[in-house]
């Protein structure tokens, strides 16, 4: 018999034993969900939403939507969220990407007049059409196999032509001309896809409140699609630790209605259109989206314009001599230049959160002097265009022209160098000679290896893969000017491979040119960035690379006659249906049916009345009334018509029988 101490300590060691087990069968079996809630199992999917207005020098409007969702990694895989899309979240553990962006643009974004040394040039702009680009975590032999999937599945996924990169001649494989040294990214572009509303509506489904409620309640399309620039990019970061990061913004140029505008003047500029939210998207905005962490407004005063302000009264007011604001900002924010050490730009911040939505907010600016200011130009300024004439062979230049400012980027001297990373990609039908590559430096030609630090080619093949070329070049700091050229070959394309309009030309896709030098980014004061929480702020304090896409260039091929076909076609037609419809008529016809006819109606015989009338008059003649003569046999069944028509279609068909031969 046990007493009730010793069931005590029966139960105190019981109690031990099934802690000690339940401690080592966690430790044993379920390491990875304690690793999974160590690395942000607890945290919670967030989503925010912000929205930049910035003035234009050349009168537009800037306008460019930031929306990021994120993800934590979750112990049921990536399979029930809360806010994040669940098509995105699929795609990105089916192929297993590491990184991924697609864009499309309408438009080509002007380096000199809307900027080229700030986060916005440098990471939106996007060449015209459509680019992707992805980077994944797979084998090598299987990575070209999963491209070409996922064309198919983002092509359904915004309805867009994205599958025709499905092919190897759509495609390359850059290893560092493009991004970072890899080899398991894939790079396409189409300059000729057209971007409608069929590629918002999908992309606008990925939000959480869609077009519905918050900032996204702007996205009027007729105000977007009449847009001088208008680029909608998806960007995609996925890791095991971090989770998954989608990105998404539009970025639009804007012309803002002249109504408002005044005829004062000041040299050589006027004063610059009013607008508000109103007169640029046709709606106000009303509330916030309930599912978004943060939403707010900021208007940004560029470093040019916020010093020329600064002079005639100090920006410490939304009220000054110079503009007002149509609605009080919650803060301001100030760059901190990290050159001159001057504070530059300017942030109005504007909180959408705490707005009611019986009260929306028409945010404006309102003019009161005109003002000429420049834009943050970038160092260099690149263009490519083509050379030669005729469809047999051409040349392809690239210039790079320097705007004078390296002395405020670098201690410019006779022993400094600039370095440029050129990546290019060639269709396979304009068959470039790289071996033809010659570079000019201020008019002088340069000896190849002096100025090549780094070189990949990938030559193109006929109807199998598409040509890129990578250079990395290194210039000299004083230099005015650079000019590359590339000599090529038009190819023949077979009949079956010519687009729909192929009198219209051929594409080439836009060269993307970076300097790894010059780095653009924005310096915010560490407590107001940590104020705010703003991803939009996080992604302007990146250091970004300067980056320049040139402009798409249309090559003109040897082109058939199209017509020709055609007019073959419908002579043959023609002829075919002279002679087989004149021999059937001669075979099928009854050469005495109106003969027989005629005397069938003369044989019959006439009433009572007719005969009466024809011998009373032939009583009143004199003359005996004559029997009725049968029909003359006269006409021969050989008759001149029907000799005719057997003498033209024997002349058919000799000639047809000539004009088969020749053929």
């Amino acid at each position: 018999m046990f007493n009730s101490a010793s069931m005590a300590k029966l139960r105190r060691r019981f109690h031990t034993s099934a802690f000690l087990l339940i401690i080592f069968l966690s430790n044993s079996f379920h390491l990875p969900a304690l690793a999974l809630v160590e690395r942000g199992e607890g945290l919670k999917e967030e989503f925010t939403e912000e929205l930049l207005l910035k003035p234009l020098p050349d009168r537009k409007v800037l306008s460019h939507f930031h929306f990021q969702s994120s993800a934590p990694p979750s112990a049921a895989n990536g399979r029930h969220h809360h806010l994040f899309p669940k098509a995105i979240a699929q795609l990105a553990r089916k192929f297993e990407i590491r990184e991924l962006e697609l864009s499309f643009t309408q438009g080509r974004w002007n380096y000199e007049k809307w900027g080229g040394f700030d986060p916005i040039s440098t990471t939106n702009a996007k060449p015209p059409g459509v680019e992707l680009w992805a980077n994944f975590d797979l084998p090598l032999n299987t990575i070209d196999h999963t491209w070409k999937n996922l064309t198919h599945v983002l092509s359904g996924l915004f309805c867009s032509s994205i599958n025709f990169l499905e092919s190897s001649t759509a495609y390359s494989s850059p290893t560092w001309g493009f991004q970072s040294n890899s080899s398991k990214l894939r790079y396409g572009a189409l300059p000729r896809e057209a971007v409608c509303t069929e590629n918002l509506t999908p992309w606008l489904k990925l939000l959480p409140c869609r077009d519905k409620a918050g900032i996204a309640l702007l996205l009027d399309r007729p105000s977007i699609y009449k847009s001088h620039y208008h680029s909608q990019r998806l960007k995609l970061i996925s890791s095991e630790f971090t989770g998954i990061i989608l990105e998404q913004t539009l970025t639009l140029v804007l012309q803002p209605s002249m109504r408002r505008l005044s005829s004062l003047s000041l040299g050589d500029g006027s004063l610059q259109p009013s607008w508000s939210l109103n007169s640029l998207f046709g709606k106000k905005v009303v509330g916030h989206c309930v599912l978004a962490k943060t939403s707010r407004i900021f208007l940004e005063l560029e470093n040019d314009l916020a010093l020329k302000v600064d002079k005639l009264q100090p920006l410490s007011s939304w009220n000054n001599s110079a503009f007002e604001l149509s609605v009080i900002p919650n803060n301001e924010i100030r760059e901190l230049n990290a050159l001159n050490k001057l504070r530059s730009s300017v942030l109005y911040v504007f909180e959408v959160s705490g707005l009611n939505d019986s009260v929306p907010l028409d945010l404006g600016i309102h003019w009161k002097i005109p003002l000429v200011w420049s834009c943050s130009r970038a160092p260099f300024h690149v263009n490519r265009f083509l050379m030669g004439s005729g469809n047999e062979r051409g040349s392809v230049a690239i210039t790079i022209r320097s705007a004078n400012l390296h002395e405020h980027f670098l201690r410019a001297s006779d022993s400094c160098g600039v370095d440029a990373v050129i990546f290019q990609v060639v269709p396979w039908y304009v068959k470039v000679y790289y071996h033809t590559l010659h570079i000019f430096v201020d008019g002088k030609a340069q000896i190849i290896s002096d100025v090549v630090r780094k070189m990949k080619i990938s030559p193109s093949e006929d109807k199998l893969s598409s040509g890129s070329m990578e250079l990395m070049l290194k210039f000299p700091c004083n230099m005015d000017s650079a000019t590359l050229t590339l000599d090529f070959d038009k190819g023949f394309l077979h009949i079956d491979e010519y687009p729909p309009d192929a009198n219209q030309g051929f594409d080439i896709p836009s060269a993307l040119v970076s300097f790894p030098d010059f780095r653009c980014g924005r310096s915010y004061q560490l407590d107001e960035l940590m104020h705010y929480q703003s991803t939009l702020l996080s992604k302007f304090q990146e250091g970004n690379p300067v980056q320049t896409y040139t402009e798409v260039l249309l090559v003109p091929l040897t082109t058939p006659d199209f017509s020709m076909p055609y007019n073959v076609i419908t002579f043959t037609c023609t002829v075919l249906a002279l002679y087989f419809g004149s021999m059937l008529n001669v075979l099928r016809r009854r050469v005495g049916e109106e003969g027989r006819l005629s005397r069938s109606k003369a044989s019959e015989k006439p009433g009572l009345i007719p005969q009466l009338l024809s011998k009373l008059a032939s009583k009143l003649k004199g003359k005996a009334p004559e029997p009725p003569s049968p029909l003359s046999t006269s006409s021969s069944i050989l008759g001149p018509k029907l000799l005719s028509k057997i003498i033209l279609v024997g002349l058919l068909a000799v000639i047809w029988n000539y004009y088969l031969k020749d053929s």
